[in-house]
């Protein structure tokens, strides 16, 4: 597994939603590195975060959605590959670049005495404000009584006004009142903020001395930004300049000078705090703020060419996800029938991506699409290329949708429950056709269910997921042979198919936490039968059972206590060959 390319590797990556005036958070801190060729499952009860999870690699995530940390680094060579024209407007805003981030270059001269400036500034504003404490304290009793408003509206919204008048008058009762406690917090708030600001206002001693030291600061730091730049700042200058432009380059003439002036000022005052720009990392983070940097490599007389990190967390153009979502990364959904337009003839379907993202013909797309339905196992495609959707039985339009997914020949298929909808025999040959394609398009399976029948036919690897966090990662047999968290346990113990004769179903109890709320100690605690006091207490870190296995448990810390796994799922090889044939 070491020997193979990482593909996508996601870093301490979580996603929040806004929902109704509070704050959901979906993913909470995922690091996850998906290798090419291979078949990763990612497995867990519904609302755990599958879906949310890869909708993030193709920028799927709802209007309200949004990634609020974390990095998504995508590695592909052909889009981080980039080549943009030196035409006579491209070397004059170049050139003004350059003049720019000259005069920019004479602030670094001064950088040591302006973070001096910052911290004696920012030592002042802590005298006059309230302290982070007070702040988290403050917003900690106001985000309390708003969730509690919210709890109230919400419900309120739900009464019949005619049959629930009494409950509709005292929902409006407890409203005025939160309403009446929210407004004395934060006026109390703004009252503690005022009188230290009053205090520092009266000290005229501790003002004298404040503005005294930085005047002479001041006065420091205007002698030294007169110096002149060196050498070898003009030269990572003048490769600063190329950057700029093969960063903005690929956008049209109005937004590209727009970002050019938003990386030159965010150049600026890196520069003016004294951000080693030399060092790759630094210069990265800078450039992230406004574009993704491209890191100049050469040029021609007419080009210039460099290469870049494409970090999909931070995508923040609609036209760079044009150059990903379908060619790059396609989706198999759930229900075919939503998946299709059903005004539109199949072929018409799968023509329309072929032409959208690969440079040919109409004849060529249609040509390229009979073939595709062929591999997909549509019998007769020429007569059935110019049928609607509901002519196709479920599983046919499965294997359409499927074709579209494949038309541009991605790097990644995320297959979301692509066969929930469709009865056993279909899923199995839905399943056998994605995994015998994956060896002729050399794609990356990326494959959510909730079904472990299905990953054990499908899967290399298997991450399972709960309340937002990755909780166990190995590889296929790892999880089912030798699974160590508790949540794993139970997902194992649940299956219908390992039940003996006569004896009771396993099911979980309880339900999953609210991610409304910040989670203290182990999610899963409150519904694990083995919970340790500690899972009350300390979130459990991914300890790490072999190369390729971890898991998030305390029973894996050396001075736990030895929990056997339950009896249910012990010796568990032979139930699984018997029940899912493998």
């Amino acid at each position: 597994m070491q020997e193979k390319k990482v593909l996508l590797s996601i870093k301490d990556l979580d996603v929040k939603f806004r929902v109704r005036g509070r704050i959901l958070s979906a993913i909470r801190g995922i690091s996850l590195d998906i290798y090419e060729n291979e078949s990763i499952a990612i497995v867990g009860e519904s609302g755990s975060g599958k879906s949310v999870f890869t909708k993030t690699f193709a920028g799927m995530l709802d209007a309200n959605g949004y990634v609020s940390n974390g990095r998504i680094i995508f590695n592909d060579e052909q889009l981080s590959d980039t080549v943009v024209s030196k035409t006579s407007i491209a070397e004059k805003l170049i050139k003004r670049a350059l003049h720019k981030l000259n005069e920019h270059a004479k602030l670094e001269l001064g950088a040591a005495t302006y973070r001096e400036i910052l911290a004696l500034e920012a030592e002042k504003a802590a005298k006059e404000n309230l302290t982070d404490e007070e702040k988290d304290e403050a917003a900690r009793k106001h985000k309390a009584l708003a969730a509690k408003r919210a709890d109230v509206y919400n419900y309120k919204t739900t009464l019949n006004s005619k049959k629930d008048k009494d409950k509709i008058k005292e929902a409006t009762r407890q409203l005025a009142e939160l309403d009446a406690k929210l407004k004395e917090q934060d006026g109390a708030t703004e009252r503690l903020a005022k009188a230290k600001k009053a205090a520092v206002a009266q000290d005229s001693a501790y003002l004298a001395e404040y503005n005294k030291k930085l005047a002479e600061l001041k006065e420091k730091h205007a002698k030294e930004i007169e110096g002149e730049i060196t050498e070898a700042a003009v030269k990572r200058n003048e490769i600063l300049a190329k950057e700029i432009y093969l960063s903005v380059g690929r956008y049209g003439f109005k937004q590209r000078v727009k970002l050019l002036n938003k990386l030159l000022d965010a150049l600026k005052k890196a520069m003016q705090l004294g951000i080693d720009l030399d060092n790759e990392a630094e210069r990265n983070a800078v450039f992230d703020n406004v574009a993704f940097r491209v890191r100049y490599l050469d040029e021609t007389a007419d080009t210039l060419h460099g290469t870049c990190i494409l970090n999909l967390a931070n995508v923040k153009y609609a036209k760079d996800w044009t150059q990903i979502r379908g060619s790059k990364i396609a989706t198999v959904f759930q229900d075919p029938m939503t998946s299709l337009n059903p005004i539109i003839t199949i072929g018409k379907q799968i023509t329309s991506i072929i032409l959208k993202h690969q440079d040919c013909t109409e004849v060529e797309a249609r040509k390229r699409a009979l073939e595709l339905m062929r591999k997909v196992g549509i019998p007769n495609a020429e007569a059935r290329f110019d049928d609607y959707p509901f002519q196709y039985s479920g599983g046919m339009r499965q294997r359409i949708v499927i074709a579209i997914a494949l038309s541009c020949q991605p790097k990644i298929l995320i297959c979301d429950e692509p066969t929930t909808a469709l009865d056993v025999t279909i899923q199995a040959q839905i399943l056998k056709l994605i995994k015998d394609l994956q060896k002729e398009f050399n794609y990356t399976i990326v494959f959510i269910t909730h079904d472990l029948g299905v990953v054990a036919n499908i899967a290399d690897r298997v991450a399972v997921l709960y309340a937002g966090q990755i909780v166990e990662l190995g590889t296929v047999e790892e999880v089912f042979y030798d699974p160590r968290h508790p949540y794993t346990w139970a997902l194992l113990s649940s299956l219908p198919q390992l039940a003996q004769r006569n004896t009771k179903l396993f099911s979980i109890t309880g339900t999953p936490p609210s991610l409304y709320n910040s989670i203290v100690g182990d999610a899963f605690a409150p519904r694990n039968q083995y919970c340790l006091k500690i899972d009350t207490l300390m979130e459990p870190p991914m300890f790490k059972v072999s190369d390729t296995h971890y898991a998030k448990t305390w029973l894996l810390e050396p001075h736990a206590p030895k929990i056997e796994k339950p009896e249910g799922i012990q010796n568990i090889h032979e139930k699984l060959v018997d029940a899912f044939n493998i």
